[in-house]
């Protein structure tokens, strides 16, 4: 099986060819639905989502023209799954790695009602990306791992080859290192 070059791809998206969203099902779909599942949980509500990232990357490209493709499509299925995740489960609590990895970042991260309003998410994403530059690129991809792709700590622990309390020890370093550098940002919980 051949796979399109992403700029090829976008160029299919900007010719408004359907071609596209086949070519990037091709490539991209196991990684996409990788996402979409560590989020809620469920193929069926993944596949839906999945279905509706090519949509809205259909309705983006143009005007957008995304640099890393990969990372585009990503953001557009994690944001799709979070919303299909909380429609789903606002009558009820669901546990998920999403949920779980939320509740672990409780204590290093301000939460939206407790920052102060002046505090713009912008900055707070900007503290939050120089803290993930400062630290070492294994811990910043367990750290991504978790934190944005929702995998969990055994799925993280498989793929690196470590095991799973090195992985979980990494990830607290790494959240008492981004408290201690949200506070020296003077960004308090």
């Amino acid at each position: 099986m051949i796979l399109l070059d992403d700029r090829d791809i976008i160029s299919l998206f900007n010719q408004r060819n359907e071609r596209a969203i086949h070519e990037t099902h091709k490539k991209y779909s196991s990684y996409l639905l990788t996402i979409a599942k560590n989020i809620l949980k469920s193929r069926e509500d993944s596949q839906e989502c999945l279905n509706d990232t090519y949509l809205a990357a259909w309705n983006t490209i143009p005007p957008q023209l995304p640099q890393r493709f990969a990372c585009y499509l990503a953001k557009i299925t994690r944001d799709i799954s979070i919303d299909c995740l909380r429609k789903r489960s606002a009558n009820k609590r669901l546990i998920s790695e999403y949920a779980v990895s939320l509740s672990e970042l409780e204590d290093a991260v301000p939460s939206r009602e407790s920052t102060d309003a002046t505090l713009d998410s912008k900055e707070l994403a900007a503290a939050i990306g120089a803290y993930l530059k400062s630290i070492s690129e294994d811990m910043c991809n367990v750290f991504i791992w978790r934190y944005y792709y929702c995998d969990s700590v055994k799925s993280i622990a498989d793929y690196t080859g470590w095991s799973v309390s090195k992985v979980t020890s990494m990830l607290y370093r790494a959240r008492e290192g981004l408290k201690k550098h949200l506070e020296s940002e003077d960004i308090y919980i």
